[in-house]
């Protein structure tokens, strides 16, 4: 199996177009950290996450000191293992938004870039995902549709 090469970490931040406010917070950005896995067969697979304005940089120094180079050398589709392995490392912050966010964003972008290397659809098209909840996918795993039409 293709082993994890490559770990991008980019920080979006996202202004929303009017104030976002509930009953107890309110919000002018939407910090989105963004994680872009590549593979040694050079397959991509990008995940992310958000934040309400407050913890992204945070959330971007566990990713890049901790969490990405963790991941550098693991078999990409080893998804739960590697979500699991994740989890116990830094099982002293597990409990909080910080260390779930990144955790997250890692989680989705593995499971992207499986999705991509079997050929499932992404994007405006009608979503599909690959059939989840197992560390290898079965033999003849194919994608599943999200859509609702």
């Amino acid at each position: 199996m293709a082993k994890i090469e490559k770990v991008e970490l980019l920080m979006v931040d996202l202004a929303p177009k009017v104030k976002r406010t509930d009953a107890i917070q309110s919000f002018v950005s939407q910090e989105t950290p963004v994680v872009i896995v590549t593979d040694s067969d050079g397959a991509t697979g990008a995940g992310y996450s958000y934040t309400i304005g407050t913890g992204g940089s945070s959330v971007m120094r566990l990713l890049a000191d901790h969490l990405a180079p963790r991941i550098i050398g693991q078999d990409a589709d080893r998804i739960e293992a590697i979500w699991r392995d994740l989890e116990f490392y830094t099982h002293a912050t597990t409990i909080g938004a910080i260390t779930a966010i990144a955790l997250a964003a890692i989680d989705t972008a593995l499971w992207d870039l499986r999705a991509r290397k079997m050929g499932c659809r992404s994007g405006n098209s009608p979503a599909a995902l690959p059939i989840a909840g197992r560390s290898t996918p079965p033999k003849a795993a194919g994608c599943i549709s999200t859509s609702r039409r």
